[in-house]
């Protein structure tokens, strides 16, 4: 019978593949039963094995750890033992991962601790949309889909899911010196429909001062082409059905108050000064 230790991670390998790791030593954290089941079980499946820093690597899939817990090949004999699935992913289902907006550092009018902060919350979103999509899979599958329990996170899911998308056009709108193009079709269209650029300004910064946290968004509908410019409050309150955002304004205090306290208004004209508006364009149909 071996005595070995272990704890199982999850390594990010190729998409289509997720492993788990068992990591083995010699303590008391597993236990190999004292059979023969083990080794045939090795015979018949394909396991990895590696060196790495003195530990004995065993690559096993999820379904080939559960099967060999389940054969008592296994047993956890230690408390503090790292055992989650709760980031396995199945082979069709690739995990959303925060994006690195590290190249905003340095950004006129952001300092560095107001956007380190903002780029750990907006990881956090990205960690709690994927921890939903599990739960609310896995409840569906025991047939919890009519639970209170069940409705809660439902609801609460647009809220984690658009904090994440927010976010993400929120950085990816910004980073550029450039002013807009009044040539171009961005700010032809702005021209359009608010009277001129300046007015369309006035409107969105209007939007933007407006108390309460929330965003300030430039949305295209869809169908008419045309602009407005909204608040949308909580992240999942106030979209436009059927809209494309343009331009995303973030304005929860988090946004601007280490640098900017209470003076909104002053983070508003850094965020001006600052606009891709190349990628907002982009944006347009």
């Amino acid at each position: 019978m071996g005595i070995l230790r272990g704890f199982l991670t999850n390594p990010r390998p190729a998409p289509s593949r997720w492993n788990h790791r068992l990591i083995l030593e010699s303590a008391a954290v597993f236990r190999l039963a004292p059979w023969s089941g083990f080794d045939i079980f090795l015979k018949h499946h394909t396991i990895s094995k590696n060196k790495n820093e003195g530990w004995e690597i065993l690559a096993l899939s999820r379904r080939q750890f559960l099967t060999l817990s389940a054969m008592g090949g296994i047993t956890v004999l230690a408390r503090k033992t790292k055992l989650s699935f709760a980031k396995a992913r199945k082979e069709e289902y690739m995990a959303y991962t925060a994006k690195d907006y590290s190249k905003l550092l340095g950004m006129e009018g952001f300092s560095e601790t107001l956007l380190k902060n903002h780029f750990n919350l907006y990881q956090g979103y990205v960690t709690n949309t994927n921890k939903l999509v599990d739960t609310l899979s896995q409840m569906l599958k025991e047939g919890k889909a009519g639970t209170p329990e069940y409705a809660e996170l439902k609801r609460r899911f647009g809220w984690e899911f658009n904090g994440m998308r927010l976010h993400e056009y929120y950085f990816e709108n910004l980073g550029s010196k450039e002013a807009i193009d009044k040539n171009g079709k961005l700010a032809k269209k702005i021209a359009e429909d608010f009277g001129s650029l300046e007015d369309w300004e006035k409107d969105f910064k209007g939007v933007g001062t407006m108390r309460g946290i929330g965003w300030a968004v430039l949305y295209q509908d869809n169908v008419s082409g045309k602009l407005f410019n909204c608040w949308i409050n909580e992240h999942d309150v106030g979209h436009l059905a059927g809209c494309a955002p343009i331009l995303i304004l973030d304005v929860f205090e988090h946004a601007f108050m280490v640098d900017y306290g209470l003076k909104r208004a002053d983070y508003i004209a850094a965020f001006f000064k600052n606009i891709d508006w190349k990628a907002a364009s982009g944006r347009m149909k």
